[in-house]
């Protein structure tokens, strides 16, 4: 059992100046202070380093060489010293209650690994008329995201660093390399996470590289085909829900 973990937040940033106040914000309006704060700079050229460095020293700046989201993470990862890892995209935000809530499951359930929590995607505020066409869900959803979880240290590295190779779908890739390893995941009903849609998001910005998702997926299903039977209906039954 953990008690009272310390959880370190890693926000990978890439030309994300104009959200990344509201992000770090969100941060240290959270009801439970994490151990520490990493903003990992990969490579940005459009004034996010100046935004970042305005909460210093409340939080750690590292800066690299433009390498992907995935290398931004795991760089963070390295830095990390909290029992716990949470993940925030820099253009996205925290409700305050989210490292609270989910750091209460870990704390009070030793089996449990890693804890999720719901999110809502919301249209950025500049996004005028016609580009509000992004379709956006009204309710809120589960969030099998590594921005809507913690997860411990442990846990962690037992599935391994994210992948760099990818240039879209490495979230969905490391989730489904966790399911294949077995961790006890659980989901809270709480709304915790708001995902931003602007004009930027991978998804648009990145839509030649989409079939990256496809050949994720059939690398999870090879993978798959290699664990028994037994194994797997395991690790299927590991996945909780908290009402």
């Amino acid at each position: 059992m953990i008690n009272n973990p310390s959880v370190s937040v890693i926000i990978p940033v890439y030309n994300c100046r104009d959200y990344l106040a509201e992000a770090i914000e969100s941060v240290l309006a959270q009801t439970l202070k994490p151990a520490e704060i990493i903003v990992v700079d990969d490579g940005s050229s459009d004034g996010s380093a100046d935004v970042a460095k305005q909460f210093l020293p409340d939080i750690q700046y590292y800066f690299q060489s433009n390498a992907g989201t995935g290398a931004a993470r795991n760089k963070g990862i390295k830095m990390a010293r909290g029992d716990c890892f949470s993940f925030l995209d820099a253009d996205d935000y925290w409700l305050a209650g989210k490292l609270s809530a989910q750091s209460a499951v870990l704390r009070d359930n030793p089996s449990i690994d890693a804890v999720f929590g719901h999110v809502q995607q919301f249209q950025s505020p500049e996004l005028d008329t016609s580009e509000k066409k992004i379709q956006c869900p009204d309710t809120s959803m589960p969030g099998y995201l590594p921005s809507a979880m913690m997860i411990k240290k442990e846990a962690f590295f037992r599935v391994g660093l994210f992948e760099t190779n990818w240039k879209v779908g490495q979230d969905v890739s490391w989730i489904l390399r966790a399911k294949e390893e077995g961790l006890h995941m659980a989901m809270l009903p709480d709304l915790l996470y708001m995902r931003r849609l602007h004009k930027s998001n991978k998804g648009i910005t990145h839509r030649k590289y989409m079939i990256d998702r496809v050949r994720i997926l059939k690398a999870s299903l090879d993978r798959r085909r290699k664990i028994p039977l037994q194994d797997k209906n395991n690790a299927d039954e590991n996945n909780e829900h908290y009402k």
